[in-house]
């Protein structure tokens, strides 16, 4: 598994509660998206800051994917994301109760 991180500075400050509307609105392109098995939508504490947290089956996934997801991040809200790839061997999952060594899609 690939886990990638994402940032990108937002033009002003976003409350909690505008994000989370934007995100539940933006959630439905991240469904049936190739190889990605789970997203987190992030929003730093004072809300200057927003974000993502990804899990992949496979890196070249991926990597296509971020560059589209790049791409309209520059385009909706004029930021350059940062992305961080980082393989994934081990898995915590406390809510199914496992662990899941050298995870595999």
């Amino acid at each position: 598994m690939i886990t990638a991180i994402v940032q990108f500075d937002l033009p002003g400050p976003m409350s909690k509660k505008q994000a989370e509307a934007a995100f539940e609105q933006a959630a439905g392109q991240f469904q049936n998206v190739p190889g990605l098995v789970r997203k987190y939508f992030l929003l730093s504490e004072d809300g200057k800051t927003a974000g993502g947290v990804y899990l992949w089956t496979q890196e070249d996934l991926a990597k296509a994917a971020h560059k589209r997801f790049s791409a309209e991040i520059k385009e909706r809200f004029g930021a350059t994301a940062r992305v961080a790839f980082f393989h994934t061997p081990v898995i915590v999952d406390n809510k199914l109760g496992k662990v899941e060594v050298n995870a595999a899609a």
